[in-house]
């Protein structure tokens, strides 16, 4: 009568580093077990010896068996509820009602897709930064039209693969989730997401791309294609109906891994997801120091400096990092970690190159970057993507994320609240400028002054159009090593 279904992460299935996504692997076989459909329960009993083989091949074994037996006892929940429901109600209203949910969803997207969908074709294109091994930008492109009452989206002019790891199989079904999800939830929110609607929708994505590359090609880094469709979508569904539209924001899911033995000799590996901008919203501001994915939340410093050789030493949005606009893009996060003990530590991040796009005239928000201070006083800038990075007892890393883009004209954001913001340590008195307000020496509006300042940049200034990018792929890449201290990437 119904399958239960669960998706969750293990730290760790092998390969060639602590944390199974290695920059450098070029097939998919460098990045540990490939396990097949597998039955883990037959009859109810469960296959120890499939188990432990699995196990058997990664590094944090205890811990994946119990995130697994967390996963599997979710979908035991899932399926006594089911049958709890049927119990109640009988087996032909479970059914029938489950056949409603997806006809009201595809009903719902039908007028959807007719009202944010035009017929003549709208085109977007975004960049994942780099591959981690000097290779990018990489296009992402998508044209979107309307045909009746399907949506079609065509990625055809997406980037061949890439040699590394940063490739993204995405499954057209996957796709349509996405903007499924993307759209019920802002424009009819009281329907229930299901995939009632997948009909209505019709996917196209080149052989060979980065988002299906050819067998074995290597997945592992595959997050940061996978947030940058989020932005593409925005972009590209956000000319259809841009009142409704948001700008760029902390689209990816930044790594952090540190490994080693401790000092009591024991193994291990930290798996650290950072936060970043939320985009300007046209409902508001956008979060500071938030997950790309709405239901994360960020593990206490507590419990990290608990189980970890390591110390946070700095927790703090970074002021001026959001993109200025009526509504201020989210500000991005600065993480000081210092290690306590002799280690290994590897990055995954993006937006170190472009900017997250600000619309309707808001400002790019910040970029991110990554600096190890040595404990004998050294620096280092490290590449967003980098791996087998050694690091010794007292060493600092700070972990800057980037922050959303910002949305609407920042001269017609109100005075007081960019005061309000100063107040908070989200603008500097400096950064209120691009606002263009000044802030007085007792922390005031200095209303003649703002006037005045306000006047001047209205003058000066051309229509920015719908986005607001930072420049060319060209006039960024050229500003590269002055900007980000990293070498622009070559041109894959």
């Amino acid at each position: 009568m119904a399958w239960s279904a669960m998706f969750g992460h293990m730290s760790d299935n092998g390969g060639m580093v602590p944390g199974s996504i290695p920059i450098k692997a070029e097939t998919i076989y460098q990045e540990g077990i490939r396990i097949p459909p597998t039955k883990l329960y037959k009859k109810g009993v469960l296959q120890e010896d499939v188990l432990e083989l699995i196990l058997h091949n990664v590094r944090t074994t205890e811990w994946n068996r119990f995130d697994l037996n967390a996963l599997v006892a979710a979908c035991r929940t899932a399926a006594k509820r089911c049958v709890e429901i049927a119990d109640r109600f009988g087996d032909d209203v479970f059914f029938t009602t489950m056949q409603i949910m997806l006809d009201r969803n595809l009903e719902a997207m039908r007028a959807i897709i007719n009202m944010i969908v035009p017929e003549e074709p709208a085109y977007f294109e975004d960049f994942v930064c780099d591959d981690g091994v000097g290779k990018g930008p990489y296009k992402i492109a998508c044209k979107m039209w309307r045909e009746g009452d399907v949506a079609i989206f065509d990625f055809a002019g997406t980037d061949p693969q890439a040699k590394s790891s940063i490739n993204f199989y995405m499954n057209e079904e996957m796709f349509k989730m996405f903007f499924g999800s993307f759209t019920i939830n802002l424009f009819d929110p009281h329907i229930l997401f299901n995939d009632g609607f997948y009909e209505l929708v019709d996917v196209r994505i080149p052989e060979g791309s980065l988002l299906k590359p050819k067998f074995p090609a290597a997945l592992s880094g595959r997050t940061h294609a996978l947030g940058r469709i989020f932005d593409v979508m925005g972009g590209v569904l956000g000319q259809g109906a841009p009142d409704a539209m948001n700008a760029a924001g902390f689209s990816d899911s930044p790594h952090l891994f540190y490994s080693g033995y401790d000092k009591q000799g024991e193994w291990f590996q930290l798996f650290q997801i950072g936060f970043g901008g939320i985009p300007g919203r046209p409902v508001g501001d956008g979060p500071d120091g938030h997950s790309l994915w709405p239901g994360f939340t960020n593990v206490p410093n507590e419990f990290i400096e608990a189980y970890f050789p390591l110390r946070i030493v700095k927790y703090e949005p970074i002021a001026d990092s959001g993109g200025a606009g009526l509504h201020r893009g989210g500000n991005g996060l600065s993480v000081a970690y210092e290690f306590l003990v002799d280690g290994e530590i590897a990055i995954h991040d993006e937006r170190w190159l472009t900017y997250p796009w600000g619309v309707r005239g808001g400002d790019p928000g910040m970029r991110s970057t990554k600096r190890l201070v040595r404990a004998d006083g050294g620096e280092e800038w490290l590449p967003a993507k980098c791996d087998g990075v050694s690091v010794k007892e007292g060493d600092v890393l700070y972990f800057n994320t980037w922050g959303g883009g910002g949305w609407g004209d920042p001269l017609e954001r109100d005075a007081d609240q960019v005061r309000v913001d100063v107040s908070r340590g989200l603008v500097s008195a400096e950064g209120a400028k691009r606002y263009g307000v000044v802030i007085a020496a007792d922390g005031a509006v200095n209303s003649a002054a703002t006037d005045k300042l306000r006047a001047k940049m209205r003058d000066g200034r051309e229509d920015s159009g719908l986005f607001s990018f930072g420049g060319t792929i060209e006039e960024i890449k050229a500003r590269s090593l002055e900007e980000t201290h990293l070498p622009a990437p070559e041109a894959p």
